[in-house]
């Protein structure tokens, strides 16, 4: 898929504030500094429209980007490690749940995993959630230019093994550097539409 003009259409906490118009959405899940921002920037083919922090945890909200008028994607925040008081997270995982469990544009969720190390409790929790509530998942292992090519098959095992992925959800391999699952990532979402 190509996508010609994207902007973020708004930031929101509460449903009364998502956009309307009813575009089909994919939400992006993944945990804080796993390369979300990174990740949408490579998909879209634009250097700063997702904003990279080097601090987790820096999104806070539900940001919605409209991508050519034809799908949303939708950057929810962060899980784990993020420094933010017990209280802000709570309201977060509030929020999250809410949009996930309520959305009715919400096609998938695009999970993203660090191929680079087992899936966190983080990320079995977040997989289990979405398939306790039947929201489909596209995986996304990620970072897969820092891990040699022949260690790639071990490391989607590993991956494999500690979500429980179900038969039937696609995992792609993914690099935001070399741009490696590109279209196997836009396949696997317009399969959605």
């Amino acid at each position: 898929m190509k996508i010609n003009h994207s902007e973020i259409v708004i930031s929101a906490v509460r449903p009364e504030q998502y956009p309307e118009g009813g575009l089909p959405e994919f939400a992006l899940a993944g945990r804080s500094n796993v390369g979300k921002s990174s990740f949408i920037n490579k998909m879209l083919g634009r250097k700063g429209l997702a904003r990279i922090s080097s601090k987790p945890g820096k999104t806070q909200t539900l940001n919605f980007y409209d991508l050519d008028q034809k799908l949303m994607f939708v950057d929810v925040p962060g899980y784990g490690f993020a420094k933010v008081s017990k209280k802000e997270r709570e309201a977060w995982g509030k929020m999250i749940e809410t949009y996930l469990t309520d959305r009715e544009p919400l096609k998938a969720v695009v999970q993203i995993v660090d191929l680079r190390h087992p899936p966190s409790k983080d990320d079995i929790m977040m997989y289990d959630f979405l398939k306790h509530y039947e929201i489909p998942v596209i995986l996304i292992a990620t970072k897969a230019d820092k891990i040699p090519k022949g260690k790639w098959q071990k490391h989607m095992k590993i991956v494999y093994s500690a979500l429980q992925v179900e038969e039937g959800d696609k995992v792609v391999l993914f690099s935001s550097e070399t741009g490696l699952g590109k279209e196997e990532a836009w396949a696997a979402i317009e399969s959605f539409m």
